[in-house]
């Protein structure tokens, strides 16, 4: 993997992008969506994991973060491996899920194509974390995550987006995962 894609400083904020291993809407359905929140809430609460955005897609997951102490990458590399075995054994219950043989069989087909897995693999294997080094990067990763679900054409207004931060940073509205708000930028003339 690229150096340019590492957690390079644990004080820093990073924008990080994961994605579901061909693109498979997994997150169409709202029992999967919500073991992705609660992983993420449980990291937040023992691994040390600060959220300052996030936008949970159908297929991927965007996230604004930092760390209290924890290494970003044991965090990132437990929260990923959680949710891979978690949302497996969601995936291989559920009776009312009809593709469930179809993603099943794509997760296998990309779990033995990559030797870092046992027969599974669930999510693509980087995050590509981007170092957030100004306000001005930091703000445009926040409006591109805010601004995706519109891109996609789900919600005409981005604070719609019920797995999003957006509401919190319109309204103060709280959302599904307690964030620390980014300030906004103040322009002076």
């Amino acid at each position: 993997m690229s150096r340019k894609y590492k957690f390079k400083d644990n004080e820093k904020l990073y924008f990080i992008s994961f994605a579901v291993v061909g693109w498979i809407d997994l997150f169409i359905r709202n029992e999967y969506k919500e073991i992705l929140v609660e992983s993420i809430k449980y990291c937040q609460q023992n691994k040390d994991l600060e959220v300052y955005a996030y936008c949970i897609m159908t297929s991927h997951v965007h996230l604004i973060i930092g760390s209290k102490g924890n290494s970003l990458s044991n965090i990132m590399r437990d929260l990923k491996r959680h949710t891979s075995e978690s949302l497996r054994k969601a995936i291989e219950n559920n009776r009312k899920e009809s593709r469930r043989e179809w993603m099943l069989e794509i997760m296998s087909d990309f779990g033995k194509q990559n030797s870092n897995n046992i027969g599974f693999q669930l999510w693509q294997q980087d995050n590509h974390p981007i170092e957030l080094i100004t306000e001005k990067i930091m703000h445009q990763k926040l409006d591109y995550i805010h601004k995706n679900p519109v891109e996609s054409g789900f919600v005409l207004c981005e604070e719609d987006w019920l797995y999003s931060s957006a509401k919190q940073y319109h309204s103060g509205e709280k959302g599904m995962i307690e964030i620390i708000q980014i300030d906004p930028i103040i322009v002076t003339w």
